[in-house]
């Protein structure tokens, strides 16, 4: 709020102020002999006190909008500050990386021209070795002139050859550690055939102790069942009629050769039925304890044929 806005605000309320006062004031009506002499007018005097207090508040109040107002723009000011401060930083990293990419863009340029003068030289050392191979024929005519002449040249020959040889040495460095990388490969592949031999080598071990191991359990799985018919040939009651005559059966057993279930996959009935009697008398048949022996005994199959 302006200064002059609040004179006005101020000038106003003043003004109201005294025109209620003054709109108030009635004089007493006249009397004969009665005379007054400094006596208080009460409304008078509460209408100057409504105008102080109302005063009063509207400094109050001025003082308030004032210090909001002051507030405010320190606020603003505050934020206007903090985006300068803000864009300032950002324009220097700006301008930081562009001289950075700008100073890598010279060196590039730097690097390719130097290069470029390198090989300048290297091919004008070249040229000028020849010329004075040339000269050299002639430098009998003119021994004292070309002495001069020709030890300038040695001299800036030397300094072609030092950069040649330098040119050299940095050759046959790269061609050493192109060696050290080409025998780092090769033995790299020579340990890679060397894992694969080996890994085939261990596939031919194990299927080797695999069909080793196969041959056992087989021999074992047949072991077992000669043991297994033989205990039924033991409870087989036979008789003349199953001569020549035979049953096939199926047995379940548990792993402790418990016998779970016997059934008869056909045949001669006589030996069917002796068979199954058989069987079931044995109650507990041989069994191996090597689970890859049992798996193929707890669920077999046998002829039965009488033995007389």
């Amino acid at each position: 709020m302006s200064s002059s806005l609040i004179k006005s605000v101020v000038l106003h309320v003043a003004l109201g102020g005294f025109l209620y006062a003054s709109a108030n004031i009635h004089p007493p009506a006249p009397k004969v002999m009665e005379v007054t002499l400094n006596k208080a007018i009460p409304d008078v005097d509460k209408a100057v006190s409504a105008v102080t207090v109302d005063q009063k508040m509207v400094e109050q109040k001025i003082a308030e909008l004032q210090k909001q107002e002051k507030d405010k723009k320190k606020a603003e000011d505050k934020r206007i500050r903090d985006l300068e401060r803000r864009a300032a930083n950002a324009r220097k990293q700006r301008e930081s990386e562009t001289r950075h990419i700008k100073k890598l863009e010279q060196e590039r340029k730097a690097k390719e021209k130097e290069t470029a003068e390198a090989q300048a030289q290297a091919k004008k050392a070249r040229a000028i070795e020849q010329k004075e191979r040339a000269k050299a024929k002639q430098a009998e005519k003119q021994k004292q002139e070309s002495e001069s002449a020709a030890k300038a040249a040695a001299d800036k020959r030397k300094a072609e050859e030092e950069a040649l040889k330098k040119a050299e040495d940095e050759r046959k460095k790269r061609d050493e550690e192109a060696k050290e990388r080409a025998k780092k490969a090769e033995q790299q592949r020579q340990q890679a055939l060397q894992e694969q031999m080996l890994q085939e080598q261990l596939a031919k071990e194990q299927a080797a102790r695999s069909k080793i191991r196969q041959q056992q359990v087989v021999g074992e799985v047949d072991k077992y069942r000669a043991l297994i018919m033989a205990r039924i040939q033991q409870n087989l009651l036979i008789d003349e009629k199953m001569k020549n005559q035979q049953c096939r059966v199926n047995i379940r057993l548990g792993f402790n050769g418990l016998v779970t279930q016997v059934k008869s996959l056909g045949g001669d009935k006589l030996v069917c039925e002796a068979a199954l009697r058989a069987v079931r008398m044995a109650d507990t048949l041989p069994v191996s304890k090597d689970k890859d022996v049992f798996e193929q005994l707890k669920n077999i199959n046998l002829t039965i044929k009488p033995e007389f």
